[in-house]
């Protein structure tokens, strides 16, 4: 039972720097064992003491109402923790950094999916990536500006990001169509002079609700009559064009997410300059599926490591409740489901690995 434990002890970091050397584009394997022992020696010294902190800090915002939240104030003091530590920016892989020219974590896909498991198992699931700027949905975003962004749109909103001085917002889904296929977005990008006129309601769009978000990468059609995957583009949308209305924060399970919130929003007439279009028109749908790859491995690798958390958590009640005139944990039946939670986690995990390093070996756009 003490051993089902292991990622919170910090022995799992140091495997998987060991196992994520064999990459091209990896950290070398020493170097990466020692930036998870700094990354779980800031976990156990300021992410794990300050959990409280952090849910009492969120509640006392919430009373300001979405549009109006922004991070607490702990995430900022830890911030500075995590840049000290050089723990900054983790997310951006080797490849995306060349390309845009900036500094990045010099990780492979699997060495930072790695480190999302050791992130993930602070409570709430975000706390340590906000702390270290490895937050969805600013890493996503982050990453398509650093390999499809001009200079311009780099400079401007790039490495403000990157900076941690503002958030963003990736402003897909939307409540008319099945917006899990791409092809059915319908949010209108039409040209008119030199700018983009934007209607449409997207809903569940996450971070708007923050004070700091300061720009939108929409993903709208910008032409009906051409074939499938050519008729949608994603444009940049700063927060305060006029024309933008935060209908209402969206809940789950009576949860508003608060302090990013996940937004219903109407655009009726926002303009943008026609500078605001990613790539270029009609590239919207790659640009989807190069974003959303790397981010589910990111988001699959946190809820392993809040499934260790939750683990170690069973493990520690098997060992110090007692029923029946014996410990749980010397119960048949608890060592069984101790040990299938054990198996599943493990079996996730490879898997969630797999797919970071066909990522690293052959690409995002590979059909396997």
């Amino acid at each position: 039972l003490s051993g089902s434990s292991h990622v919170l002890s910090g022995q799992f970091g140091k495997k998987a720097g060991e196992a994520a050397g064999e990459s091209s584009k990896a950290m070398e394997s020493t170097a990466f064992a020692q930036l998870t022992e700094h990354l779980w020696d800031f976990m156990r010294t300021d992410i794990y003491p300050n959990e409280l902190l952090f849910f009492k800090q969120v509640e006392e915002i919430r009373k300001s109402g979405p549009g109006h939240w922004r991070q607490p104030q702990i995430i900022f003091e830890l911030r500075e923790k995590a840049k000290a530590r050089n723990l900054f920016n983790l997310f951006l892989p080797v490849d995306s950094a060349a390309v845009a020219g900036r500094k990045g974590g010099g990780l492979s896909n699997v060495q930072y999916a790695d480190c999302c498991e050791i992130m993930g198992t602070a409570n709430h699931a975000e706390f340590a990536a906000e702390a270290c700027n490895c937050a969805s949905p600013d890493t996503g975003n982050m990453e398509v500006l650093a390999r499809f962004g001009t200079e311009a749109q780099k400079r401007q909103w790039l490495e403000p990001l990157l900076d941690a001085q503002i958030r963003s917002a990736y402003a897909m889904t939307e409540p008319a169509v099945a917006s899990s296929d791409a092809t059915n977005i319908r949010t209108s990008i039409r040209r008119e002079g030199d700018e983009y006129v934007i209607n449409g309601r997207k809903h569940w769009i996450t971070g708007v609700g923050n004070v700091d978000c300061k720009v939108m990468i929409l993903m709208g059609q910008t032409n009906s009559e051409v074939e499938t995957y050519r008729q949608q583009s994603q444009i940049l949308v700063p927060t305060d064009a006029a024309g933008i209305t935060l209908v209402r924060a969206m809940h789950t399970f009576g949860d508003d997410d608060c302090p990013k919130g996940h937004m219903e929003i109407l655009f009726e007439d926002v303009r943008v300059p026609m500078s605001s279009i990613i790539w270029e028109e009609g590239r919207g749908f790659e640009i989807a599926q190069l974003r959303l790859g790397p981010g589910r491995i990111h988001h699959c690798m946190r809820m392993i490591g809040q499934a260790e958390r939750a683990l170690s958590l069973m493990c520690s009640r098997a060992v110090s409740r007692k029923a029946f005139g014996q410990r749980l944990a010397e119960m048949g039946s608890v060592v069984q489901q101790v040990a299938e939670c054990r198996a599943e986690i493990d079996q996730a995990r490879l898997m969630v690995r797999e797919a970071a390093d066909r990522m690293d070996r052959l690409g995002n756009k590979n059909r396997y």
